[in-house]
């Protein structure tokens, strides 16, 4: 069980699922036999940090625990064992730095630093609640370090100028897109691409990228969790 505690108590206000938090969770327990509920326990903590503002209270787990009938200490061991659960407020951007050997390698250590002058401790939250930020480990982007997850997108390859650029943007209301910050494709080489250059050896179908998840809910509507989508009767 990781060292990781709750915030102070008395902002752990009652919680309870909403009906469209209730149906996602609904539609990922359905990918589960009925006697196996609680397979669906992270994406139903997922979701139950998603609509508490971004961070798990007691009354959160609790519920959780009783949705999926599992005990709550058992619970309690999966929200503080994994970084994406945070147990304690966050900012409207929650950054996610990368510390492991690539991303450090690669120059993580000043990013870090940067978020601590430019936002503040690590797990404090920015005055007005925009930022907050910690440290974690491997994202599995290794080969685009250093990188960083803002909310629910990876941001790779920075530097301090990119990253100093990605918050600036973000408190001005812009939207930074996510991915790499150099001139690559994905994870190739760095660079432009030096082989199968020409158009005529594909077929257009991957000219654009992947807007949706095949299969995936519908996006969250504001201020809730997405709803479920239909299935054939």
């Amino acid at each position: 069980m990781s060292h990781r505690r709750f915030h102070d108590p008395e902002h752990h206000q009652p919680f309870a699922f909403t009906q469209a938090t209730e149906d996602q969770i609904a539609w990922w327990e359905r990918k589960y036999p009925s006697d196996r509920r609680a397979s669906a326990v992270i994406p139903a903590l997922w979701l139950a940090q998603k609509q508490n503002g971004g961070w798990l209270s007691e009354p959160a787990l609790r519920a959780v625990a009783d949705r999926v009938g599992m005990t709550y200490i058992r619970v309690y061991e999966i929200a503080t064992f994994y970084t994406m659960f945070n147990l304690e407020p966050v900012g409207k951007y929650h950054l996610q730095v990368c510390g492991t050997t690539p991303c450090m390698l690669r120059g993580a250590e000043k990013l870090k630093s940067f978020c601590e002058r430019k936002i503040g401790p690590k797990g404090h939250v920015s005055s007005g609640g925009t930022f907050s930020w910690v440290e974690v480990e491997c994202l599995g982007a290794c080969v685009n370090a250093p990188m960083i997850q803002i909310n629910d997108y990876f941001y790779e390859d920075l530097s301090i100028e990119t990253l100093e650029q990605i918050i600036e943007d973000l408190a001005a209301g812009k939207d930074p897109k996510p991915g790499t910050y150099v001139e690559r494709q994905t994870s190739a080489p760095q660079g432009r691409p030096t082989s199968l250059t020409d158009e005529a050896l594909f077929d257009g179908s991957k000219a654009e990228p992947l807007k949706t998840i095949p299969n995936a809910p519908k996006p969250a509507p504001e201020g809730g969790a997405a709803p479920a989508p239909a299935t054939k009767a």
